[in-house]
């Protein structure tokens, strides 16, 4: 446990970090973003562990950032929103809702319940993957208050989803419930209330299963390519994946002993 409202749960090469404050259907103040972040930090940097489910407790993943602590903060009753300012080379800098800017090496699972709104939203995005609930909704909800999308937002989205879906949910802060979330690209996976936990986990276990290193420079490559013209990001493509090509002949020698025939994992 880093902190009373944010707990983790190592299930062998698999971690689980839950989010828990109910009161507030896990919306996010100061201290549970740094609380946040350094979980998520702890995961990147213990070797044993593999891929991560970020989950929220209590039937919500995240209503976004708390309110009501943006409230006292606008009385003056402190800081927290103080030095977030960051460097982009910084690969380990937090954002307002804590992990936001985090740039890991190994993947993270969202197990998306109830609200995942606003900030909320933008956490999942963070993720990797997205294992959504058939009753758990999205939205940009803070367009109600004037709060802007400062954790990732306005970029992950249209790099998601496309520039016409993101322009949809950004401008009108709408609800998207989860079939349309899977239909857009939005969710993975939508699979039935009170499931999404334990089929994230399923998910990750899976993923922490394959070769690591050759999935880890695959996704690496996938995330890398977005700032680069197309000759440059096939290049680093190659460089990245030839130095795994001892993996890719050691994985031939088991597929012709008969591992994993007509698809089988």
């Amino acid at each position: 446990m880093t902190h009373e409202a944010v707990h983790t749960e190592k299930l062998d090469e698999v971690w689980v970090v839950t989010l828990d404050r109910p009161e507030v259907r896990n919306a996010v103040d100061s201290a549970t973003a740094q609380a946040l972040h350094a979980a998520f930090l702890a995961f990147e940097d213990d070797p044993r562990a593999r891929v991560a489910v970020f989950h929220g407790a209590h039937g919500h993943f995240c209503a976004g950032w708390d309110l009501q602590h943006g409230a006292r903060l606008a009385a003056g009753d402190g800081g927290g929103l103080a030095a977030l300012d960051f460097d982009t080379g910084d690969h380990r800098a937090a954002g307002p809702m804590g992990p936001s800017r985090l740039r890991l090496s190994k993947p993270v699972v969202a197990a998306v319940s109830g609200a995942a709104v606003a900030g909320g939203m933008e956490l999942a995005l963070w993720c990797d993957l997205r294992v959504m609930e058939e009753d758990a909704y999205f939205g940009v909800y803070c367009r109600r208050f004037g709060v802007p999308l400062i954790d990732g937002g306005t970029v992950r989205l249209p790099r998601l989803i496309g520039m016409g879906h993101a322009m949809d949910l950004i401008l009108t802060g709408r609800r998207v419930d989860a079939g349309e979330a899977l239909q857009m690209g939005l969710a993975n996976r939508v699979v039935p209330p009170g499931q999404a936990r334990e089929a994230a986990v399923a998910l990750a276990r899976q993923l922490a299963a394959f070769p690591q290193a050759t999935m880890l420079a695959d996704r690496q490559s996938a995330y890398a390519q977005w700032d680069m013209p197309l000759a440059e990001a096939l290049q680093q493509e190659w460089q990245r994946g030839k130095a795994r090509i001892p993996d890719a002949l050691e994985g031939a020698v088991r597929f012709a002993a008969g591992e994993g025939r007509h698809g089988r994992f």
